[in-house]
């Protein structure tokens, strides 16, 4: 038997399949899906098992053998194997990232460069014999310097010291020890006439063994709530009570004893007209796609919660994607709420041993139902019966990173592969996706009333330049100050929102007008008030904040643009009784944080929610009546052709926030462009006539749904070769593309410089994704094979969801 086998190595030279000889002891359990260790030159390294065959090309005197069979029941489904193939042909990505993206990280492997001593009595360097210290060997550091690999290659050549790669995992079973007690009942009465009076310890535990009455009782238990010691214990179990046995236990981001069970609510004429569509789907196994159009507040969640309901009574599973950390606390709640304990939970603010518990729940079928962030979409299950992705229009549900795949392409193969529904939901559909539904590619469903027919907000918009003129330069128009005075005084809450964290935009010089850039990246640092330190969001330098300019030696420095942390000085000034939450990336980034300020609002221990856009959708708060949005201009002019539609989107979602429950909500945006239509069609929550307005700017630049898009960046350390390499790249482009093909660029990308990397980008407007996608793979060779070597660096995403 040959084995077909991914090795664990990210290099496109070697994105193959490799033949193993499957060893006759090894013939019986090697499956396709499972994870195996192969030699691969001088080393050993885990490998995937793609495919098994009879006959190999390779020469059988050359054939090598698989060394260990790792899975006994393969990791990764038949379903899972064939996407991967799919993933790497669409988003022209290696196979084993796929692979390795669809396993949580605690089973991914790690390898270290061992050296090992063989010689020691002709070792001499001081410092070579300083890094084994007490021992023979020790780990290569991946700092470590040119000068010592040099001396350690040339003891290796005498043989004096050798190179071991050691492979390493890092799984980590959680598991409890449990004292288990003898089923003979009469060992108790034995063991007590044998002790002692003085045993008084041992007497009192096997008291209250006795009083229990239980078989399994935990050792934490034993030790930390009744007070005895594990040596008291350990006396018992040689007289014979029981034995002391380990258990495995999941980590459980989720208390499920703490969450009250909920039946479902009665659903609106709308509701059930939408949840029937998509239950006929359903029962007729047809893959469909439907896009919920539901103005905010008006149910979506329940037609979701019912579905679910529904296809789990017939032995389904589901898949519930929503797009930010943020929203996962109040969205799982609400899942295990309905469905308790069926429910795995799988997002980036887990801890790795959390992860891998709940992707094993998954992967045993002890769960029914996952809720989770973007990388959910490859749960392991195999009797899917629905996939719901709320606020479908979000980019987070794209990765930018390889494999740049979107979670939305991927729920709709999973659901042609399983012949299940697919649920797109949003209060503000992308233009992709509302254009697929009004041409019948997707199934439109809508929602225009909210299920106690509670009216949306009113929405007011602020001209911040009439502030100006009447003198106000604060960040706080007149009008949101007194709408908020008034909101306190009937003890209601607010929420604010401002795009941006940090304290200030940028850091600037008053006399010779030098910023403060980062030096890796052609980007201004933005300080952060709480470390009085400058840091940069896209390569995570940072530094003080200088006394004196560095340019001119002024210190005349000043802070321009407002932040998050600014903000909150500015409130903590105009309302100092009224205490405050800031939720933004510096606040959230301990574990549970998000959930623990949103739970903190919720039971009303602050009056104002501060925030950027991770506050602005899918949470539902009833004593909040007043949102304010900061700077609505703050996404409005970026170089990106979706700046009006994101910002569109994030008005109408935030505005969503007020008024959800009985109390009535207003909503008041601050702008400096309050006639530019994003502004004035969010005012109106006229979402059909941004489309039809964005539509018609879409058409006449030829930008997406009217064509697809393809960035091309280009990068290298040096600017004329990066400059060079873009040139004769493009030139190919545009000699072997088809003329409905339009090329622009190469031209200097928007962030020219990151992370000491040049970068120039070209973009590709095309109609048929068969137009391009041979010559993309085709430029991804020559990368590969000509410029991969010498530093160059090539990044091809498709319908990326920013342009910078």
């Amino acid at each position: 038997m040959i084995a077909e086998v991914i090795v664990d190595i990210a290099t496109s030279a070697i994105d193959r399949k490799f033949d193993y000889l499957v060893p006759e002891r090894y013939t019986s359990v090697v499956q396709v899906g499972s994870r195996v260790k192969v030699p691969f030159g001088p080393r050993e390294i885990m490998g995937f098992i793609v495919g098994l065959k009879e006959e190999t090309d390779v020469d059988i005197q050359k054939q090598k053998e698989l060394m260990d069979v790792v899975d006994l029941h393969p990791l990764l489904t038949t379903e899972m194997m064939e996407l991967a193939k799919w993933v790497k042909q669409d988003t022209l990505c290696l196979e084993i990232d796929v692979l390795q993206m669809m396993l949580p990280a605690a089973l991914r492997s790690t390898y270290e460069k061992v050296v090992v001593l063989e010689k020691p009595d002709l070792i001499k360097d001081e410092e070579l014999i300083a890094l084994f210290g007490s021992k023979n060997f020790f780990v290569l550091p991946k700092d470590i310097d040119s000068t010592t690999v040099k001396k350690l290659k040339r003891l290796a050549d005498e043989g004096i010291l050798s190179f071991e790669t050691v492979m390493k995992q890092k799984t980590a079973v959680k598991k409890i020890a449990y004292l288990e007690l003898s089923q003979d009942t009469t060992i108790f009465q034995q063991v007590k006439e044998a002790l002692t009076a003085n045993a008084k310890k041992q007497l009192a535990l096997l008291d209250k063994l006795a009083s229990e009455n239980r078989t399994s009782i935990a050792m934490k238990e034993i030790t930390n709530e009744w007070g005895f010691t594990k040596a008291v214990v350990d006396q018992l179990v040689q007289k014979g009570i029981g034995t002391i046995t380990e258990k495995e236990v999941y980590r459980e981001p989720v208390d499920f004893q703490s969450v009250e069970k909920k039946s479902p609510l009665q659903m609106t004429e709308e509701q059930q007209i939408a949840y029937e569509k998509v239950l006929h789907s359903f029962e007729q196994h047809r893959a469909e796609t439907f896009l919920l159009h539901g103005i905010t507040g008006s149910g979506k969640t329940e037609i979701y919660l019912q579905m679910i309901a529904h296809a789990l009574s017939v032995g389904k599973q589901a898949i519930m994607l929503v797009p930010e950390i943020a929203l996962t606390p109040q969205m799982t709640e609400r899942f295990v709420e309905r469905f308790g304990s069926q429910v795995a939970v799988l997002h980036s603010g887990l801890s790795a041993g959390e992860k891998y518990d709940q992707w094993r729940k998954i992967h045993r079928s002890e769960v029914k139902v996952v809720v989770g962030a973007r990388s959910a979409i490859f749960a392991p299950f195999e009797n899917v019966g629905v996939i719901i992705m709320d606020e479908e229009h979000e980019s987070t549900y794209k990765q930018e990173d390889s494999p740049r795949y979107h979670a939305r392409d991927i729920a709709i193969w999973r659901s042609e592969y399983h012949n299940c529904p697919v649920i797109l939901g949003s209060a503000t559909p992308s233009l992709e996706s509302f254009a697929r539904a009004q041409k019948g590619v997707y199934t439109l469903l809508t929602l225009v009333n909210r299920p106690k027919s509670q009216p949306l907000p009113p929405v007011q918009i602020v001209d911040m330049r009439e502030e100006m003129k009447k003198g106000n330069r604060s960040v706080f128009s007149i009008d949101l100050v007194e709408a908020m005075r008034n909101r306190f005084s009937r003890n209601e809450q607010v929420v604010l929102l401002l795009n941006k964290r940090g304290y200030s935009s940028f850091v600037l010089c008053r006399d010779c007008g030098t910023v403060m850039n980062c030096p890796s990246c052609d980007i201004s640092l933005t300080y952060h008030r709480a470390n009085e330190r400058m840091k940069c969001h896209y390569c995570a330098y940072e530094n003080p904040v200088p006394t004196s300019c560095p340019s001119c030696q002024s210190d005349h420095i000043r802070f321009f643009g407002s932040g998050t942390q600014k903000i909150e000085e500015e409130i903590a000034k105009l309302f100092p009784a009224e205490k405050m939450l800031r939720m933004d990336v510096d606040t959230t980034r301990k574990k549970g944080a998000h959930a623990s300020i949103l739970q903190a609002f919720g039971n009303q221990e602050a009056s104002i929610l501060l925030g950027t856009q991770m506050i602005a959708k899918g949470l539902d708060f009833p004593n909040v009546t007043l949102v304010g949005v900061l700077s609505a201009d703050t996404a409005l002019f970026v170089p990106d052709f979706r700046a009006a539609e994101k910002t569109f989107q994030l008005l109408a979602q935030v505005s969503g926030r007020a008024g959800r429950h009985d109390k009535e909500g207003n909503v008041i945006l601050q702008t400096y462009s309050p006639e530019h239509y994003a502004i004035q069609f969010s005012k109106a929550h006229d979402y059909q006539g941004f489309y039809r307005q964005e539509m018609f700017y879409r058409h006449e630049g030829k930008y997406p749904p009217y064509t697809f898009i393809g960035s091309i960046i280009f990068s290298h350390e040096d600017l004329l070769s990066v400059s060079d390499y873009a040139m004769k790249s493009v030139q190919w482009l545009r000699e072997n593309l088809p003329d409905s093909v339009e090329v622009i660029g190469p031209s200097i990308a928007s962030i020219s410089r990151l992370q000491n990397r040049y970068r120039y980008q070209c973009l590709l407007k095309y109609r048929k994704d068969e137009d391009v996608g041979h010559l993309l793979h085709q430029l991804q060779n020559v990368y590969k094979t000509h410029y991969m070597k010498n530093g160059y660096h090539l990044s091809i995403t498709k319908n990326p969801s920013v342009l910078m």
